[in-house]
């Protein structure tokens, strides 16, 4: 018989980590950079929506259409340009003031970005309606991708896992190396 899986935090309140919250604050007033951010988000538990999606229907003795089957979904978002984004959340709060119906699965920030990858996702986007909305994409969520591994990709576009800090001011960029 399948076992359901423990979650991440038994005791969770669905609050936003103190640590994420005020690091999305600052760098939404200009005090912070996204290194901040991200460092933040490291070991943070995010939350990850379920909708349910119908899958058949049926219409019903009164003759009104009803649910007949559905499917729990993971909902993306979808670009003009076409590239996916995975969802995720700091809070139950912000997951309902996106869609009060989805469901929130707790899981780590890395694993996130690491199933966004898996997906060809290109970003991650935490807290879509805010209040303090972040974008994980390109070289950042290839690193947070590549921590949740535990491996570095094979290839000669590898990037080098670092601990992040802020840039100098004169340079606004995510302060990952290429090795070559």
């Amino acid at each position: 018989m399948p076992s359901i899986p423990q979650p991440l935090l038994p005791d969770d309140d669905g609050s936003a980590a103190p640590a994420v919250a005020a690091a999305l604050r600052a760098f939404h007033a200009g005090t912070a950079g996204p290194a901040d951010v991200l460092n933040a988000l490291t070991g943070a538990r995010v939350l990850v929506p379920v909708v349910a999606l119908l899958t058949e229907s049926e219409v019903g003795e009164h003759g009104l259409r009803q649910e007949k089957e559905s499917e729990m979904a993971l909902p993306k978002l979808v670009g003009k340009d076409g590239r996916e984004a995975v969802l995720a959340f700091t809070s139950a709060e912000s997951l309902a003031r996106w869609r009060p119906d989805a469901r929130p699965i707790q899981a780590s920030a890395l694993q996130v970005c690491q199933a966004a990858v898996g997906e060809r996702a290109a970003a991650v986007v935490l807290d879509v309606a805010g209040p303090h909305s972040f974008v994980i994409e390109g070289a950042a969520l290839t690193a947070m991708a590549a921590v949740a591994s535990g491996s570095l990709p094979d290839s000669d576009d590898a990037i080098t896992v670092t601990r992040l800090e802020e840039p100098a001011p004169q340079r606004r960029r995510f302060p990952w190396s290429r090795r070559r």
